[in-house]
């Protein structure tokens, strides 16, 4: 499923490259021709989902941990570095799917990211 836009840069690339900060999935929906490729919505609709959701739970996690501070809590801060691999890896996944022209689809941020894709 790889399709050319008239810039050059296929689908699957501009999907690809909206994983990469929420800078490029909101620049490739609100440029044309991107922003009419409902494949392109998807993935930078789910990148913008991805961004905000990690940035909410390590706001949330960093603050416990600020706190759990001065009680020497070493499980937590394995939790932190544990949070962050998954988020690289979930965001590694998301990059791979999307040049492979798959629609892989977060659970619950997919479905949000559809419901927007559509509009």
């Amino acid at each position: 499923m790889t399709v050319t836009t008239s810039a050059g840069i296929s689908d699957n690339a501009a999907s690809a490259i909206s994983y990469f900060t929420f800078v490029p999935a909101i620049f490739f929906l609100l440029v044309s021709p991107y922003k009419s490729s409902n494949y392109v919505r998807f993935h930078a609709w789910q990148s913008v989902l991805l961004c905000f959701s990690a940035f909410v739970v390590d706001i949330i996690l960093v603050s416990i941990a600020l706190l759990t501070l001065f009680l020497g809590s070493v499980s937590l801060a394995y939790t932190l570095r544990m949070l962050s691999l998954l988020w690289l890896v979930l965001w590694l996944v998301c990059v791979i799917q999307s040049m492979n022209g798959k629609r892989f689809s977060i659970p619950l941020l997919g479905s949000i990211a559809e419901k927007l894709a559509m509009k």
